[in-house]
């Protein structure tokens, strides 16, 4: 006779088990249990303290809807029967009818974006995204940078309307602007929730993960004023959650927001442009949000002309230098008199070719870059740069030839929209393969009179950069992206000798 035990489907995200042997949820942990690759560098890994192990399931047989597919095969192979499923999810019925291209055809893009005066005609790919969604309650879009993420969005939020409010997550207060324009611009009554902007009452919302953060902060500590409205009252009517640039949401954010507070709201998608590599980040973003039920890629874009082709030029300056570990090593790359002298001078004669988008990871490197090239023509934003002066630096480019943008990772490599840049620099990108995509795709943007985009990736024959460059070569092959890798040895003598 087999055994029986029962499933609870507690909500959309949340599960658990009752009546299961300890020796079968034992194997369950470990059917659903990662390693950071990390954790050996942490305090209590170093100290022998902690194997960088993590569970998506507890002892006590809590875990996750969307990893129930790794877990059946255990319970069947276990000899277990689920007799008994008791499901607390929300059992209204939605039903929600697929769009076709003239979905938003009886607006027009706004005045300032390159198809200004146009009617809004849906791409295939984005009313494939959109019907993915449409007919499953759950589920991440993997689309590539330059997709149109934001008319696929609006296209969601416009459909569950009937149903109820749908609450839109961004990364960044820049990305909250951009997304509450494109929501206006198709007629969707849209507020934003973020600093000193909180917009109650509307039928969609555009927030960060930093305002709900504070919001269900201050409502655990009972600390909401009068007149203010605690995380409970501010999801009320919510039917939808979108979560934009899913990838960026760190693990506690999505286990908090939408694994907790946000557990409840029947349908829930994600867009983002790259699966972490990391199997632990990959997979909270799973049990949170859902599988992958749609993709476009960066490839596709480009072989149908939404994205501009390009071209990855890996330029490694040899040295023989040594140093003790990466920090030190990353601290010559990004500060050496002579190398970054030619890394200015690169940028000045590439600029010549058309606008150049500049990205480095520290303040000090793109100071550097700046100190050489000088005010104007080069330009830097980094997180500090105020807003306007942020975006008057990027509307510089919409009519400009020759300008050049200094920018850091942080500030660029999400939600920047510049599409008539003709060259893009990463100086020591790293090996983050989020980072890296994300970054390429800032430059693949099509304006009218650019369909190819040339990247310079900057880096050395140091031990830690070499690696690097070993890791992004993966990523430029995994993304289709064609490269050439070219080791100069005379750098030292400038690009003018012999050093290009």
């Amino acid at each position: 006779m087999s055994k029986t035990c029962k499933l609870i489907v507690k909500d959309e995200v949340n599960v658990k088990f009752e009546g299961l042997d300890p020796r079968t949820r034992s194997k369950l942990i470990n059917a659903v249990q990662y390693t950071l690759p990390h954790a050996r560098y942490t305090p209590a890994g170093r100290l022998g303290r902690w194997d960088g192990k993590v569970s998506f399931m507890t002892i006590g047989g809590s875990t996750y809807f969307h990893v129930l597919d790794k877990l059946m095969p255990v319970i069947d192979k276990e000899g277990y029967e689920i007799t008994e499923i008791e499901d607390l999810r929300d059992q209204r019925e939605i039903t929600l009818s697929p769009i076709d291209e003239n979905y938003f055809s009886d607006v027009q893009f706004a005045p300032g974006h390159h198809m200004e005066g146009q009617s809004i005609v849906l791409r295939p790919h984005q009313v494939e995204c959109v019907n993915a969604c449409l007919s499953n309650r759950h589920g991440l879009v993997v689309a590539a940078t330059g997709a149109g993420k934001t008319l696929i969005t609006a296209a969601l939020s416009r459909k569950v309307e009937k149903y109820g409010r749908s609450i839109v997550i961004v990364p960044s207060q820049d990305l909250v602007t951009q997304t509450e324009e494109d929501y206006k611009m198709v007629g969707l009554d849209v507020g934003v929730f973020y600093g000193g902007r909180k917009e109650l009452n509307k039928t969609h919302t555009i927030c960060t993960w930093q305002s709900l953060n504070c919001l269900w902060k201050k409502t655990k500590a009972d600390d909401i004023k009068l007149g203010e409205q605690d995380i409970f009252e501010f999801i009320n009517g919510v039917a939808c959650v979108i979560v934009d640039e899913a990838h960026t949401a760190k693990g506690e954010a999505l286990k908090a927001v939408l694994g907790q507070v946000m557990c409840h709201i029947p349908l829930r998608w994600g867009l983002t442009g790259t699966i972490p590599k990391d199997e632990v980040q990959a997979m909270q973003m799973r049990c949170n949000i859902g599988d992958v039920i749609a993709k476009v890629s960066a490839a596709e874009l480009q072989d149908n002309g939404v994205l501009s082709k390009c071209q990855v030029k890996v330029l490694q300056l040899a040295s023989k230098l040594e140093f003790e570990d990466y920090a030190s090593e990353l601290k010559w790359l990004v500060s050496d008199e002579k190398r970054m002298n030619y890394i200015a001078d690169l940028i000045q004669a590439i600029s010549a070719t058309g606008n150049t988008l500049v990205l480095v990871d520290r303040l000090e490197a793109g100071k550097a870059i700046v100190n050489r090239l000088g005010l104007p023509p080069c330009h830097f934003v980094s997180g500090s740069t105020a807003k306007k002066k942020r975006q008057d630096s990027y509307g510089m480019v919409k009519h400009a030839d020759n300008e050049i943008i200094v920018a850091t990772y942080g500030v660029a490599a999400v939600g920047l929209n510049i599409p008539r840049i003709f060259n893009l620099v990463l100086i020591e990108p790293g090996k983050s393969f989020i980072r890296t995509i994300q970054s390429i795709g800032r430059g693949l943007r099509r304006a009218h009179d650019k369909d190819f985009v040339q990247i310079w990736d900057m880096a050395s024959t140091t031990k830690y950069s070499a690696r690097h460059v070993r890791e992004r070569l993966t990523y430029y092959n995994d993304a289709q992206y064609p490269y050439d890798r070219m080791k100069i040895p005379d750098w030292e003598k400038g690009i003018d000798g012999g050093g290009n």
